[in-house]
């Protein structure tokens, strides 16, 4: 590795000179042998499941609420509050037999009426449920009935065939579609606390300091081993607390004093420090979250594709990404995640820097140095130090930028708005290729967060929802690869690797592609 990384990464910091944000976080720095204390960079925005929320509020939630399925370790698609699972043979109706024994954290047993209470909400538009618009006929599918034929059985019926409707139902995003108690919400019909069926339930939430669960101790959890969100959800400790430490730095000490017990993300410039210690226990795992620079393609001036394309010319990406990652993740161009199964030869191709290209395309666009202002977040290191590195880098194409650093909640409603010219960004896994383009494509009128609105690639998106043939939605996803590299509403940079940090006393923790930490089956032992 050649000392350019470096070279760039201070250039670009120098552009920002004079700007420091310190963040410091008081912890306990002493082992609670009843609970175990997982570091959140930033607090939760909520606890209600796809609604008002981010990475980190998804993460606490998913321990709390529970779906009718949930992707498995290898990304597929299994039943979680459902026993069984089947389909039509036109591919319009799914019917879900409810697990018998399962109950709510009051105690009550989970029922279909329940499974339609959650839905009506999630489907009520005042809501404003994250992945409404996938079935109401905007995006995948429309839901156009859901019946409950008995206290047991939930059908819901599609107005036509989605080889996606149960991955969209299991993602993450959308809360799991996360099946909860009536009495989650006030008598007015506001939220007040999640009351569901997952291994832990909602404690205390000291808003900027801590989100404490507690161990459901009626849960009844899937048999076999762990395996994704699914089987074997076991609370091995009383308690669990996520605590806010928004400076990579304080968390690293309050791991090393004992202050917490996992940093399931560190940071990679931080790796060596960690590996030096002997009473920390280390696990890297390749995940399906991608980074990136977005571009809002109605921006007077990078409604123009060639600027768009300059700027992806300008980009050394495997320097830019060594950087950011310290060589721990490889470049990729593609929204479609390196573990993915349809990573092939198109989605792994790596354009080499360009400039002499970069600069032609500017000229015939009539670019005359007018600044383009990149939106980013110091959150996220990673996030921080695209928008760095893409600066120094463009500037030598003659592409004049200007770095705006924004708290994360600002930068995600600009984000959903499509308030901004160029975005660093980062986006939680997408475990199938499908929803990895359906989160960057779609209609802009109707979803303004999505960059790529173009009739071909609605095409080509839709096609791939529809066939459940492996080689059928490979050739799609190719063609997708092919034209968004051309058109360029995005430049994605890498798929990014986590690496956790847990003290040697804590046990069992394991990282997954979804890159977002489970509690469970995490034991504590005296130190």
């Amino acid at each position: 590795m050649t000392t350019a990384p470096s070279r760039w990464l201070s250039k670009g910091l120098a552009m920002l000179a004079g700007f420091c944000t310190v963040c410091l976080a008081q912890v306990q720095a002493q082992p609670q042998a009843d609970t175990l204390r997982i570091r959140l960079n930033a607090d939760i925005r909520s606890t209600d499941p796809g609604i008002n929320r981010d990475n980190n509020t998804d993460a606490v939630m998913m321990h709390v609420l529970e779906g009718l399925v949930a992707y498995r370790e290898d990304a597929s698609v299994a039943p979680l509050l459902a026993q069984s699972v089947s389909t039509s043979a036109d591919g319009k109706t799914y019917t879900f037999r409810l697990r018998q024994g399962v109950k709510f954290h009051n105690g009550a047993p989970l029922t279909a009426d329940d499974v339609l209470f959650a839905w009506n909400r999630y489907m009520t538009p005042a809501n404003n449920w994250r992945c409404l618009a996938e079935f109401d006929g905007r995006g995948l599918t429309k839901v156009v009935k859901v019946d409950a034929p008995d206290a047991a059985t939930v059908v819901y019926t599609l107005d036509k065939p989605s080889a996606l409707f149960l991955a969209t139902l299991a993602r993450v995003d959308c809360g799991g579609a996360g099946i909860y108690h009536r009495s989650s919400l006030e008598a007015d019909g506001k939220w007040r606390e999640p009351v569901a069926t997952g291994p832990y339930k909602l404690g205390e939430w000291k808003r900027g300091q801590y989100i404490e669960l507690l161990r459901n101790d009626g849960y009844a959890a899937l048999p076999g081993p762990r395996d994704g969100n699914t089987g074997a959800k076991i609370a091995e400790t009383p308690k669990v607390r996520f605590i806010i430490i928004p400076d990579a730095s304080a968390a690293k000490a309050a791991l090393f004093s004992g202050g917490i017990d996992l940093n399931y993300d560190i940071n990679d410039e931080d790796m060596a420090e960690y590996k030096g210690r002997k009473d920390v226990l280390m696990e890297t795992q390749a995940t399906m979250n991608v980074q990136g620079l977005l571009f809002q393609t109605r921006d007077p001036l990078l409604k123009d594709a060639r600027i768009r394309r300059a700027i992806a010319l300008a980009l050394d990406m495997p320097e830019l990404v060594a950087a950011v990652t310290s060589g721990n993740a490889p470049p990729s161009r593609s929204v479609v995640p390196t573990p993915s199964a349809f990573y092939k030869k198109p989605q792994a191709a790596v354009p080499p820097r360009n400039l002499a290209l970069a600069k032609k395309l500017l000229a015939e666009a009539g670019y005359k140095g007018e600044p383009i202002k990149i939106l980013a977040t110091k959150r996220y290191n990673s996030v921080f130090n695209i928008a760095v590195l893409t600066q120094a880098m463009v500037q030598e194409a003659g592409i004049k930028t200007e770095v705006e650093v924004l708290d994360w909640a600002t930068l995600l409603d600009r984000y959903n708005k499509g308030n901004y010219q160029a975005m660093a960004f980062t986006f939680s896994a997408r475990l199938d290729p499908a929803l990895s383009y359906e989160m960057v494509t779609g209609q802009k009128d109707k979803q303004p967060r999505k960059v790529w609105d173009e009739p071909l690639a609605h095409e080509l998106l839709a096609k791939s929802m529809e066939t459940s043939d492996a080689a059928q939605r490979q050739a799609l996803f190719d063609k997708l690869e092919a034209r968004m590299r051309e058109d360029v509403p995005a430049i994605f940079m890498y798929s990014a690797v986590n690496t956790s940090a847990a003290r040697s006393y804590a046990k069992g923790y394991k990282g997954w592609a979804l890159g977002t930490p489970r509690a469970w089956g995490v034991s504590l032992r005296a130190p």
